[in-house]
């Protein structure tokens, strides 16, 4: 594309009114927690979507456009049209926002060749607790920044397992896991918690669930 894909995004959300920008936050809650949408800014809410779509952060964007009647941006900054957008388009209700965001390892983006599908490694309670072992003391960032969980649900938890920080960590993915339901796949968590500052092994064993 000939416009920078970063740059045309912010402009893009710079060009929506007030209230079709929290429109536009509220349609993508779909593919993205509300725990993250909701407190960003503009230029935050481009960072979330360059790192969650690489390479089809305006794709996704153009969807939405269309479902808010503004065709016209997307004429204005040329974005990509529908039938040229992959077809596992996350804002697609169609089941398929997994294959998206999935193995950032693999080569394979939207804005490439297909991926080849795939079955979705789903997580089990003993590969959430191999993840929880590993947590840091700053499980509660973890929890509100990248898995998009409400403070006073983490409270919960803590007051519900007082002194025992691994059990805090193990309900608190089971909470995201629990919210997104068939979509509690390695991918997915790997996708949340690759910018955290965590364990590199905690990556490490999410990318081995899903070369098995």
């Amino acid at each position: 594309m000939a416009r920078d894909e970063r740059a045309t995004l912010l402009e893009v959300h710079q060009a929506l009114p007030e209230e079709q920008f929290q429109n536009l936050k509220f349609l993508l809650e779909e593919q993205i927690p509300a725990g993250l949408l909701l407190p960003a800014s503009r230029p935050e809410l481009c960072r979330i979507l360059l790192q969650r779509f690489p390479g089809n952060s305006l794709g996704v964007t153009a969807g939405i456009l269309r479902q808010l009647g503004r065709l016209d941006l997307i004429q204005r900054f040329q974005l990509p049209l529908e039938e040229q957008i992959p077809k596992k388009i996350p804002w697609e209700p169609n089941g398929d926002t997994p294959n998206v965001r999935e193995d950032p390892t693999s080569g394979h983006h939207a804005g490439g060749s297909p991926a080849p599908p795939v079955n979705p490694r789903r997580l089990t309670e003993k590969d959430l607790m191999k993840v929880a072992q590993r947590l840091g003391r700053e499980w509660q960032e973890v929890g509100i920044l990248h898995l998009g969980l409400e403070r006073s649900r983490l409270e919960q938890i803590q007051e519900e397992n007082p002194s025992n920080p691994v059990l805090w960590n193990f309900e608190m993915l089971r909470a995201w896991q629990r919210r997104e339901r068939h979509e509690a796949t390695a991918s997915q968590l790997l996708a949340c918690l690759e910018h955290a500052q965590l364990d590199p092994a905690i990556l490490d064993f999410l990318q081995s669930l899903q070369e098995n």
